[in-house]
């Protein structure tokens, strides 16, 4: 049975792990006090500004409260749902503004190309929304790649280190396990995607990679399956 969709992580992945720690978080924090207090009666901000006090038992939080608290998530690289989707917002005004452009591995940006052309089927699942996925490939700096994807996913699919995410991506996509195959640089991920059946490759972009005991290559040109 051959492969008929691939679901790729963003960061270590697809995108420079730099690119998310160095450009797009800093942004993140320092854009969070002015785009609360602008944005705090938009109705999306204002559940994630409830949710943050809710993860934090504040209820009470002023809004300088859960600013800090948000910037103090980032800094701690949480993967809370509401902090993702308020980073989403605050790229995606970023991105329109070109103060920066997605970084994408190029070899990645020809092998989608490709994928498609061969009728198979890409995601992308990462702890970041769908809505700041689809910004970093809808502005990467290999123009715009969003046409190419059949969708993206995120937390709210559940954790990449749990096994039934994947069972939800296989469930909404409508293929068998084995028809699927899961790229990331994150063993971790790699085990729960491998526990719920899908096909699993690690990406090791550095040479200093960690022992893996999944199949391994260092760049999507490496990528050859049957389908």
């Amino acid at each position: 049975m051959g492969i008929r969709a691939i679901v790729v992580d963003t960061a270590g992945t697809t995108t420079d792990l730099d690119f998310i720690h160095n450009v797009l978080f800093p942004y993140s924090v320092k854009a969070l006090p002015e785009f609360l207090e602008r944005n705090q009666h938009n109705v999306l901000v204002d559940n994630c500004i409830c949710d943050v006090r809710d993860i934090a038992l504040e209820p009470d939080a002023s809004l300088q409260r859960v600013t800090e608290i948000l910037q103090q998530w980032v800094a701690e690289d949480r993967k809370a749902t509401p902090l993702k989707t308020l980073q989403g917002l605050i790229w995606k005004e970023g991105y329109a503004k070109g103060e920066f452009k997605g970084h994408i591995y190029p070899d990645f940006i020809e092998a989608i190309k490709r994928y498609t052309a061969q009728n198979i089927r890409v995601y992308s699942f990462s702890s970041g929304s769908t809505e700041a996925q689809a910004m970093l490939f809808g502005h990467s700096d290999g123009g715009d790649l969003t046409p190419l994807f059949n969708g993206h996913f995120d937390t709210r699919t559940g954790s990449k280190l749990d096994k039934q995410a994947y069972l939800n991506i296989l469930n909404t996509i409508s293929l068998k396990a084995k028809q699927v195959l899961f790229v990331s640089d994150m063993q971790e991920e790699l085990k729960a995607a491998s526990a719920a059946g899908l096909q699993v490759c690690q990406m090791v972009r550095e040479d200093s990679a960690r022992f893996s005991n999944f199949r391994t290559i260092s760049n999507f040109e490496q990528l050859n399956f049957e389908q």
